[in-house]
């Protein structure tokens, strides 16, 4: 079951498109990292402004440095010790799709624990983007049955996972993250 669907998600990905799927928090809308082209059709999936950046996912904080050009040694304790899911923004980023970059050269990557998101990020052998399941401006899905009919129907694959769960997911926690170890929190 889980294989079949990461090999069916993992076709679509390569064919250009997007998915949804369960994550380690909640449902996102995603897509390969480095395909400028299907990132655009998340943004107009989701009615939003391209200058709100999107977040990556990682199978392993081992591929840190593939995509940010000084990893601060706290990333890697921050990312261990989490008791949440926590999503890092940090400035470098390199090898992803240029719409994916913040004006200030930033990106905001997780380590995902999710059993289907690290299968698929492994098989991919690229980062996984990851946006909350619903249209900018309403409220985010904490479960699949409260996504809206429109991001459901507006993708190319839904992933045939942990839709019958109605257990409470939150996004998660955002910390940005400087190359000399200075944070700030952006989301508790």
């Amino acid at each position: 079951m889980l294989k079949d669907e990461v090999v069916k998600a993992l076709k679509v990905i390569q064919d250009g498109g997007i998915i949804l799927y369960p994550t380690d928090t909640i449902w996102g809308i995603g897509c390969d990292a480095t395909n400028t082209e299907a990132i655009k059709k998340i943004y107009r999936l989701k009615q939003r402004d391209e200058a709100k950046s999107m977040l990556v996912l990682l199978d392993t904080d081992a591929k840190l440095p593939s995509y940010i050009s000084e990893v601060p040694d706290l990333a890697y304790d921050l990312i261990e010790y989490a008791e949440n899911p926590l999503t890092l923004i940090m400035p470098g980023a390199k090898n992803i799709s240029p719409a994916l970059i913040s004006e200030d050269g930033s990106v905001g990557i997780r380590i995902s624990s999710h059993p289907f998101c690290q299968q698929l990020i492994q098989r991919m052998r690229k980062p996984l983007v990851s946006t909350s399941a619903n249209i900018s401006g309403k409220p985010s899905p904490q479960y699949f049955a409260q996504i809206d009919a429109e991001v459901i129907n507006g993708v190319d694959y839904v992933v045939d996972i942990d839709q019958h769960s109605m257990e409470i997911k939150n996004p998660s926690t955002i910390m940005k993250l400087a190359p000399d170890g200075r944070f700030e929190f952006i989301r508790r």
